[in-house]
């Protein structure tokens, strides 16, 4: 079996979505029932995934580098080549949209938070899904969701057919692991933090991730709590988020409050592992992978009750309404200071974690594709 898998999500910056499909990129090329993977980006082919991983190149060196001599060929022809390589192929666009070239497929839909929370969007990205989502659900021979609640959430807003969309959960590396504090202490000191000394939150800084209620909520933890576990954000800087920058700047300064900001892949191992205890307080997830990663690094979460965090978690992790500022503030206390409960939630989290595999992701992504071919 061919396939073609979109890696427009790549870069050097990996959110979810990008790490998704750098799984996929990884694993399929070697998967026992494909024998020719191709990637696509923008219209090209690209011969190394990993190549979109590593930082630009600044414009000054790149000038100093000679190009060679390349016949740029005429529109139609790269139009038509480029189709002529896609067909017979299975096409898989695992951010959403299918690309034009693409006259079926299947495409990965993460969540539907954009038509649900628009307000939680910036207008590009409103006015993107606006002109292709559509055209990509009409090509589109078969979804996959990354949870159940997302594939019931999906069939009844498009009015699909329940054959025609699987759940396929996500997986978490074996690089997320519990650690001592021996194997931690360079990277963590490299921020500044100390082992078992600190609440972790990994989360880009948008409005439907609850970031706000998580500051209000831990401001009202006791000051010595505070002061001994404070609170470190991971992630990037988001949209619609300049209140709430001014907000961390504020808090920061009185010395509870870390913002890292993006950190490199390498070190989220160590910093999840590191930290006393996690908290994921969004509002609407399709999956939550950073609440995986840390209950397979051994760390007590406290997460959101509602949309796919109950599925995932299976009743691992201390669920709340994020809305709820006190019943939010008293689980952070409790994934803090509750020894009995943090090792319950320790032993439960790790088991839990450990039937999401990044294999078994693919291998019943390949029976997708094995679906759509038939």
């Amino acid at each position: 079996m061919k396939l073609v898998l979109s890696v427009e999500a790549l870069s050097p910056s990996l959110t979810g979505i990008g790490r998704y499909t750098w799984e996929l990129a990884q694993r399929l090329p070697e998967h026992a029932h494909l024998r020719d993977v191709q990637f696509y980006r923008g219209g090209r082919w690209v011969d190394e995934p990993a190549s979109l991983l590593q930082a630009a190149v600044p414009k000054a060196a790149a000038a100093k580098v000679k190009p060679s001599f390349r016949f740029k060929q005429p529109r139609w022809l790269r139009e038509w080549r480029t189709s002529a390589a896609c067909r017979g192929r299975v096409f898989h666009g695992p951010n959403f949209f299918l690309p034009a070239c693409a006259e079926a497929g299947v495409a990965t839909v993460h969540d539907l938070s954009v038509f649900k929370y628009p307000e939680t969007h910036p207008l590009e990205r409103i006015k993107h899904f606006e002109r292709e989502f559509t055209n990509s659900m009409a090509r589109a021979a078969h979804l996959v969701t990354d949870s159940e609640a997302t594939r019931l959430e999906v069939m009844n807003f498009l009015a699909w057919p329940a054959d025609k969309i699987t759940a396929v959960p996500l997986g978490v590396s074996s690089q997320f692991a519990p650690a001592s504090e021996d194997a931690l202490v360079t990277c963590l000191a490299k921020y500044g933090l100390t082992f078992k000394r600190y609440a972790l939150c990994v989360s880009t800084l948008e409005p439907r991730k609850k970031i706000a209620n998580l500051l209000q909520a831990y401001e009202r933890l006791p000051r010595q709590v505070r002061e001994q576990y404070p609170l470190v954000l991971v992630g990037g800087a988001g949209w619609l988020s300049e209140a709430l920058h001014q907000k961390i700047d504020r808090l920061a300064a009185q010395g509870w409050l870390r913002y890292l900001g993006f950190v490199p892949e390498a070190d989220l191992p160590a910093l999840y592992a590191g930290a006393q205890a996690f908290v994921y307080p969004s509002i609407y997830e399709g999956f939550g992978l950073p609440v995986l990663e840390a209950m397979a690094s051994g760390v007590p979460v406290v997460a959101s009750m509602f949309t796919s965090l109950p599925e995932v978690t299976q009743g691992a992790a201390l669920l709340v309404d994020p809305d709820d500022i006190d019943a939010l503030t008293q689980g952070i206390h409790k994934s803090i200071c509750d020894e009995p409960w943090r090792e319950t939630a320790f032993k439960a989290g790790l088991a839990i974690a450990h039937s999401y595999t990044w294999s078994r992701c693919v291998d019943r992504t390949v029976d997708v594709y094995k679906k759509v071919m038939r």
